[in-house]
């Protein structure tokens, strides 16, 4: 039986997440080939991705950043859409005006994607002031961002008037260990990100971001408490990025002994090593599930490529400044 793109069964977390994996490893590649621009990926970040975003619901919100990838497909978009957006082509979910790193959809919820380092978190309190101001919407605004935007000035702006004014958010910082070129150790006083949260006496938690189902069972607590209080909560998903900041790059910078101890602990072979073991995933499933990513993922290929380019005339439509 097909699942919904909301479905939180564990063979449906398992193969977002493959889907998430695939589709960015072949945006990579085509980047790679001198096909495409290039892109930040979230490889590496996937269960984060998949358990917040499962989460929430229908009429829920998210605002993300430069790697939204994850975001936008665990939340259902088609990959072949995101793909013609990268290529620059008409059938994108922006008509191929936002490029591999802009990419928002309206129709899933997703109201932008910010390369603003931390540019989501000053937007966020104003849609989620729309929404108490709205009689009858319980919806709550989920906003991504990483450790890097967690050291700006404007995550503090952000969760003071979220705070301040009782503002339904849902805070994920997705500390991948990395700030651009530059590990979080060489910016931040402290472990844990939730601790600056706390401060704004915000309730917050952290949990293993490569667990799909610790942070789903996280994100559904806070959601709960959100909706219940319409008051913020914050989640920190502790996790890591396996590629490096901005495709092409080797990751010279990176220790290799840091690298391989999170390879390791990869989210999505660590998830399917517990599925066997637990029973709930054999051989034969699990090469179903991979060979309908590989499908979703070769067709989506196939169209962005097919896909024309938008006309001149279109240069200034849906463009506003």
């Amino acid at each position: 039986m097909e699942r919904s793109e909301h479905d939180p069964s564990p063979l449906a977390l398992l193969e977002a997440m493959m889907r998430i994996r695939a589709y960015e490893e072949a945006v990579a590649g085509i980047a790679a080939g001198g096909n495409a621009p290039g892109t930040c990926t979230s490889v590496g970040q996937e269960a984060a991705a998949v358990g917040v975003v499962r989460a929430l619901a229908r009429h829920d919100r998210i605002l993300t950043n430069h790697r939204s990838a994850g975001h936008l497909i665990a939340r259902g978009a088609d990959p072949g859409r995101l793909l013609a957006e990268v290529l620059g082509k008409r059938t994108g979910y922006c008509k191929g005006k936002s490029g591999s790193l802009h990419i928002s959809a309206a129709e899933l919820g997703v109201v932008l994607t910010s390369t603003i380092v931390g540019g989501e978190l000053s937007l966020a309190p104003g849609v989620a002031l729309a929404r108490t101001m709205t009689p009858g919407d319980d919806g709550v605004v989920a906003t991504f961002f990483g450790d890097g935007a967690a050291c700006e000035g404007r995550f503090h702006e952000s969760l003071n008037l979220a705070a301040t004014w009782s503002l339904p958010i849902l805070y994920v910082c997705e500390n991948n260990q990395w700030q651009a070129f530059v590990h979080r150790r060489e910016t931040m006083p402290v472990e844990h990100v939730r601790d600056w949260a706390a401060a704004h006496r915000i309730p917050a938690e952290t949990v293993d971001g490569n667990d799909v189902e610790a942070v789903l069972a996280a994100a559904k607590r806070a959601v709960a408490r959100i909706r219940g209080t319409g008051k913020p909560a914050f989640l920190e998903t502790l996790t890591y990025r396996l590629r490096g900041h901005f495709e092409p790059d080797d990751q010279a910078y990176v220790d290799p002994a840091e690298l391989a101890a999170w390879r390791a602990r990869d989210p999505i072979d660590g998830y399917a090593r517990r599925l066997r073991a637990d029973g709930r995933l054999d051989d034969e499933r699990y090469a179903q599930l991979g060979a309908r990513v590989t499908a979703a993922i070769d067709a989506a290929v196939a169209f962005a490529n097919a896909s024309p380019y938008p006309e001149l005339s279109e240069l200034a439509s849906d463009v506003y400044a």
